[in-house]
């Protein structure tokens, strides 16, 4: 009934702590996240793997970038589906807290942008909540809703490899979150151009 004071009296991890503390002023710089699931129900899926490149001044910055793949055995194992992906991925792996601790550093206070962004919010805040922290405080940017505005439209759903191609943006044979997050980079450059977005 008092879950309010409950989490009043809530001791936050030392790393949420230090994540709520960098809101005290805004920041420049932008995080263009991608995340690879089990599926799209936030309550019930895992994420599989983080790719995320910053955006700051209106250019790309590659060193700026994070990708993880998350150990997640036991949901794959409990569910039936094969951890192939996790297998045979050269990428760097963590298990699920170590991932999602290393993913809120990295992120700090930029503002969030991705497609469909709405979905990767909903899925970290429910792995957040798993490690007694709090949700997102970040600002959030999508892509889709960026170029619905610049065309005046509401009613059309748009995916990433048909933005790409309005915007002859070329898409990598390769997939994986990062290739998809630099891709949406690029799109958010042309869209925040196109809106006259400082």
């Amino acid at each position: 009934m008092f879950d309010w004071i409950k989490n009043l009296n809530k001791e936050y991890p030392d790393f949420w702590k230090n994540y709520i503390s960098k809101f005290e002023k805004r920041t420049p710089r932008f995080v263009v996240l991608s995340t690879e699931t089990t599926g799209l129900n936030p309550a019930k899926d895992v994420i599989l793997s983080f790719g995320a490149v910053a955006v700051l001044n209106n250019c790309i910055v590659i060193s700026d970038c994070f990708e993880v793949i998350l150990l997640q055995y036991k949901f794959l194992h409990d569910n039936g589906l094969s951890n192939e992906f996790i297998v045979e991925s050269k990428q760097p792996k963590l298990g699920e807290r170590e991932a999602i601790q290393a993913f809120i550093e990295y992120i700090g206070n930029a503002i969030l942008v991705g497609h469909r962004i709405h979905f990767d919010v909903a899925m970290i805040n429910e792995a957040l909540e798993k490690l007694d922290c709090g949700r997102l405080k970040n600002e959030a940017l999508d892509i889709e809703i960026m170029h619905r505005k610049l065309l005046d439209i509401t009613d059309k759903q748009f995916s990433i490899d048909e933005l790409s191609k309005i915007y002859k943006i070329a898409k990598s044979d390769r997939y994986s979150s990062s290739e998809d997050a630099y891709s949406i980079a690029l799109l958010f450059l042309k869209l925040k151009a196109k809106l006259g977005l400082n």
